[in-house]
């Protein structure tokens, strides 16, 4: 182009223009010098946009109105990479920002971890991810700013509180993970012995506090743990701390112990070699251990467990807490008036090798060993028919409420005898409690946002020395309404929560084959099967109910 010099300084370093209106034979384009500038040694050099504008706006006004003045301007520059280090107020991250150089020198390795000490970032720096960043750096275009974490504090990990420890299993547990012999296999049949703790024997342990991990954060400060806290027993019926050992509890009466919620119970037990006519109902304030049958009509209430080595046959146990039968259950079923003569009730769970005709009610799961038959079966947890760790039991032509899994080998029987599950019960209880919480939250939250505009507009203005006392009663019960509020508002999410884990809980799994007649209900989403399935799971998601095969 005519009139227009691109040249370097002495030290090469900067870029100087020189218009020469006086040589142009048309008013100088931008663009065309930019073009060169984009080629050559100055391609990859910083040029300022705002200067080099200036200079040819100035010399196309000097050529329009004839004057010969020449125009000179610096209108770049080579520039080394600018380095950045980016700290939070915490100091547990760096950031390194590094701005891609034109033209000009990339700072070494060394020379930003000197630059990071002089910025304070002393601890947790990551040479690799610097090394990464200098090497994306070399092959970005000039001007590019990268940035990523190049060092991280330690967040002190703090103590945890002493735990409790049971030095003797529940029964229920022995009932579910079967002994092995001396050839480490499992015999389903050697349940172990039973759990019975004579008085002065040790059955919680009380492990001490943990005292944490101290950290750190990038600039070398230490970030002190906090140590765990000692957890006092709480003490249940039949135990005592250890006059040599404060940190063990021991039995204070013989028993059979039940350890639920961190609290160890020894339940007084009664033991008898078989409930019939000879020995008459039994109704106890503690735990019964059975070790026979228990016969037609008979009944056996009691305060604790209830763990019967022998068979049941058409009786009425009642517990509260787990029911055991180590054997089977069997009841007849009354078909006009829906009665059975065999029923388990229990505030807990209830386990059961095999049954038939039974009515089952229980809090928690009930498992069972081999098979399950014609029974009614309501839950607050899962039925299980197997061995715990992989069931492959059977279960067929029962009626079932339950508020977790249904799970066996056999769901149905080639007879297509229905098996009906239903879940809907605890999922309309959790929908009452979550429509009722919403509605008081609701209300909470619009009193709430009254009483602030209230308080604001109090605080606005200068309150009178009589009416001060009165004032800070007023927002102390604004304050206490607001706490109220975030109670609810966690306790509404809480809830929410337990409604999605509920729908994602709910399921039934045959390990080994699925027949027709099994049907699965959650209000008004049904699912029936029409045909025999291989290993398969039905599970509920977006509103509906989902056939998918076990692989």
């Amino acid at each position: 182009m005519n009139g227009v010099t691109i040249s370097f300084d002495k030290s090469r370093t900067y870029i100087n223009i020189m218009l020469n209106p006086s040589e142009f034979t048309s008013e100088v384009d931008m663009r065309e010098v930019r073009k060169q500038l984009e080629s050559g040694e100055t391609k990859r050099l910083y040029v300022s946009e705002k200067s080099l504008k200036s200079a040819c706006d100035t010399a196309n006004h000097y050529f329009k109105t004839g004057d010969g003045t020449v125009v000179q301007e610096r209108i770049g520059e080579r520039k080394n990479a600018e380095v950045e280090f980016r700290l939070p107020e915490n100091g547990m991250v760096a950031n390194l920002v590094l701005t891609t150089p034109y033209g000009g020198k990339l700072p070494s390795l060394a020379t930003v971890k000197s630059l990071a000490v002089k910025n304070r970032v002393v601890r947790g720096v990551s040479t690799k991810k610097i090394e990464a960043m200098l090497k994306a750096a070399r092959n970005a275009a000039p001007g590019t700013v990268l940035e990523e974490t190049i060092a991280k504090g330690l967040p002190a990990r703090n103590g945890k509180n002493s735990k409790f420890v049971p030095l003797v299993p529940n029964a229920l547990e022995r009932v579910l993970r079967p002994q092995t012999n001396e050839g480490e296999r499992v015999d389903m049949r050697n349940l172990g012995e039973v759990i019975c703790v004579k008085v002065n024997t040790p059955v919680l342990r009380r492990t001490p506090p943990t005292k944490g991990r101290t950290g750190f954060d990038v600039k070398g400060n230490t970030i002190p743990a906090v140590q765990g806290e000692w957890i006092d027993f709480k003490m249940g019926t039949g135990t005592v701390v250890s006059d040599s050992d404060a940190n063990l509890l021991m039995s204070s009466i013989s028993g059979m112990p039940k350890y639920r919620d961190q609290i160890m119970n020894i339940d007084d037990t009664f033991i008898c070699n078989g409930v019939n006519v000879g020995t008459g109902h039994i109704n106890y304030e503690g735990a019964v251990l059975v070790n026979g049958d228990v016969t037609e009509k008979m009944q056996i209430k009691a305060a604790g467990d209830v763990t019967i080595n022998g068979f049941v046959e058409s009786a009425y146990i009642e517990s509260g807490g787990d029911i055991i039968i180590t054997e089977g259950a069997m009841g007849k079923v009354n078909d006009k008036q829906g009665d059975f003569q065999c029923r388990l009730v229990a505030a807990g769970s209830i386990h059961v090798q095999h049954g038939q005709g039974i009515d089952i009610q229980c809090s928690g799961d009930i498992t069972v060993g081999r098979q399950l038959a014609y029974s009614r079966l309501r839950c607050g947890g899962a039925v299980i028919v197997g061995q715990i760790d992989k069931p492959m039991g059977n279960l067929f032509a029962c009626d079932i409420i339950s508020q977790d899994r249904i799970e066996a080998g056999t769901l149905g029987a080639v007879s297509g005898s229905t098996l009906k599950v239903d879940f809907s019960p605890g999922f309309n209880q959790l929908l009452e409690r979550k429509d009722s919480l919403d509605e008081l939250l609701r209300q909470i939250r619009e009193n709430n946002l009254k009483h602030k505009e209230k308080i604001d507009l109090i605080q606005a203005k200068k309150i009178p020395k009589e009416l001060q006392r009165k004032a800070a009663e007023a927002l102390e019960l604004f304050n206490n309404e607001s706490a109220l509020l975030e109670w609810l508002e966690n306790k509404a999410n809480d809830v929410k929560a337990a409604k999605e884990h509920y729908q994602a809980d709910i399921k039934l799994i045959a390990n080994k084959r699925l027949y027709p007649g099994v049907s699965a209900k959650l209000n008004n989403r049904n699912w029936r099967s029409e045909r025999e399935y291989d290993r398969a799971k039905i599970h509920y998601d977006s509103h509906q109910w989902h056939y998918e095969p076990i692989i």
